[in-house]
């Protein structure tokens, strides 16, 4: 049973370092977008492009949008910091939300920039693989719990 308790504890880690991550991102991404700094905030999430191709004027509409996806990275990475205190205790219902929400959050970061080829490995990609520690460690753990 300890060695299940130290699982769930590491898996809060790996949560709370995702989102602290994805706080900060959150705010960084609105940052420069209510600062009027479209082409910051974009070249913050799509790292690996080069920030003098994305110099332009773009309409607010686009800047509404990656406003929105900074606001969501910010709640996300709130619930999912706030999950992993109950993760660390090994509360089911916390590690359903918590792999849910972040583990979706990454997906969609995977599919669309990394497989897009848009980031760099760091940060972004070690947060994916962050996650996806996170959910199998802390779903071994609580299956393996239940079984006994």
């Amino acid at each position: 049973m300890k060695n299940l308790q130290a699982l769930f504890r590491i898996a809060a880690i790996l949560w709370i370092i995702w989102g602290i991550v994805h706080i900060f991102a959150g705010i960084m991404t609105d940052y420069f977008i209510l600062n009027k700094n479209i082409t910051a905030a974009i070249s913050g999430i799509a790292d690996k492009v080069d920030s003098e191709s994305l110099i332009r004027d773009y309409p607010s509409a686009a800047g509404a949008i990656i406003g929105q996806h900074g606001f969501n990275l910010l709640w996300i990475g709130l619930v999912t910091f706030i999950c992993a205190f109950y993760v660390w205790k090994g509360n089911k219902s916390a590690i359903f939300l918590a792999a849910i929400t972040g583990g979706l959050a990454d997906l969609g970061y995977f599919l669309f920039m990394d497989l897009g080829g848009f980031t760099n490995f760091v940060p972004g990609t070690i947060m994916t693989i962050v996650s996806s520690m996170a959910i199998v460690i802390s779903f071994y753990a609580l299956f393996k719990r239940e079984s006994v």
